[in-house]
């Protein structure tokens, strides 16, 4: 009798992993990603909406007239900070007399600076004037100003380059919708959960504030608001929209905390001792976030198109702050100008639309009720 090592066998017909099993136990997000990843429109959308972040962060390096960075008798600047507010660009260009105009100021005043340009020398707030660049004609004006190698979308009547704006505008579409659904994100998710969390009279309170806002229309309250400031800025204008598109969002996180607050976990962490307020927002808040993602990426479409409707109707973003809406409106005037139609609208047309198809992209993902086998 032979004694050898004990040696089991493997099992052959062991049963295998379950996919389905697998994919159930992935964690909410890993989950909803995966199935979000999986709606090709609504990936190409989120590419699309991550390019014209980057467009809007990087909009002094690609048009412009003033150095990204340069330096200038013994010390560094960065003039083109001055495209995202005026006093971030250094006094010095101004006691200089530079106007703006920085090639041949910059050589004459310090023939031992240098400076790195960005990719397009074009302004998106005047015109470019014969010789101010190298080798560099005049931009044309009026009807003239068809687009060309060096106009590549065209010039508005004064002779502005349509792309200069079109890029530096696209920070006035993102900001719109980011600043003004974080506004109405923060009202909206807090009031809604103390609402459907608290219940009783603070419910009943809440519910009433909530339609009362709806009663009001945001347009109406901008044009008003605009009648009475003396200087409006894109920033009342983003705090107008936040203040009355919170509504939507509060009612769907209300309802998600009463559904929620009655749930086994929820009743698990009172029997621990977790106080109301960490219930609220480290365990029904992660529970019953998601549903309220869809309502905010629609939000942030139609936030766009109220400020390109402003720009149009000429109610929008004051100057010198370039604008989608305010292109279309110069085109109005002028319909041979087919250039100052045409992008503008295509630029608007295609980041509302991005933002619908991601809106809808997470609603399926989402909604367990909109999930198809397989998916």
């Amino acid at each position: 009798m032979s004694i050898g090592p004990n040696i089991t066998p493997p099992l052959a017909d062991a049963p295998a992993a379950d996919p389905q099993q697998l994919e159930t136990s992935r964690g909410f997000w890993a989950e909803t990603w995966l199935r979000f990843r999986r709606r090709k429109l609504a990936m190409v959308a989120l590419a699309y909406v991550l390019f014209m972040a980057c467009v809007a962060l990087f909009s002094p390096a690609i048009a412009g007239t003033k150095p990204i960075i340069c330096k200038y008798k013994g010390h560094i600047y960065f003039p083109a900070l001055g495209y995202f507010h005026r006093s971030w660009e250094n006094p010095i260009f101004v006691t200089d007399h530079f106007r703006n105009v920085y090639p041949a100021k910059l050589k004459e005043s310090d023939p031992e600076s240098w400076a790195l340009w960005p990719l397009v020398y074009q302004d998106p707030q005047r015109r470019v004037r014969a010789d101010e660049w190298p080798d560099h004609p005049a931009n044309p004006t009026r009807d003239k100003g068809h687009p060309n190698s060096l106009n590549l979308f065209g010039t508005t009547r004064a002779g502005v380059d349509v792309f200069a704006e079109m890029v530096h505008g696209t920070r006035t579409a993102m900001l719109v919708g980011f600043v003004s659904m974080g506004i109405a994100g923060a009202i909206g998710i807090t009031l809604g959960a103390f609402a459907g969390y608290l219940g009783g009279w603070a419910d009943m309170l809440l519910s009433r504030l909530i339609e009362f806002v709806m009663c009001i229309p945001p347009l109406v309250l901008i044009l008003a608001l605009i009648a009475v400031l003396p200087h409006p800025t894109i920033w009342h204008l983003m705090a107008v929209l936040g203040l009355t598109s919170w509504t939507g969002i509060a009612r769907l996180m209300r309802g998600e905390f009463i559904r929620l607050r009655e749930a086994d976990f929820v009743t698990a962490a009172r029997a621990v001792g977790v106080g109301w307020f960490g219930i609220m927002f480290r365990h029904i808040f992660r529970n019953g976030l998601a549903p309220v993602l869809v309502p905010i990426t629609f939000g942030i479409a139609s936030a766009i198109l109220i400020e390109s409707a402003l720009s149009f109707l000429g109610f929008g973003a004051p100057p010198p702050n370039p604008s989608w809406g305010a292109l279309l409106e110069a085109g109005r005037d002028n319909l041979q100008m087919w250039w100052l139609i045409a992008f503008p609208g295509l630029a608007i047309f295609f980041t509302v639309l991005a933002y619908n198809l991601i809106g809808e992209g997470l609603q399926e993902a989402t909604d367990p009720r909109l999930r198809q086998p397989g998916n």
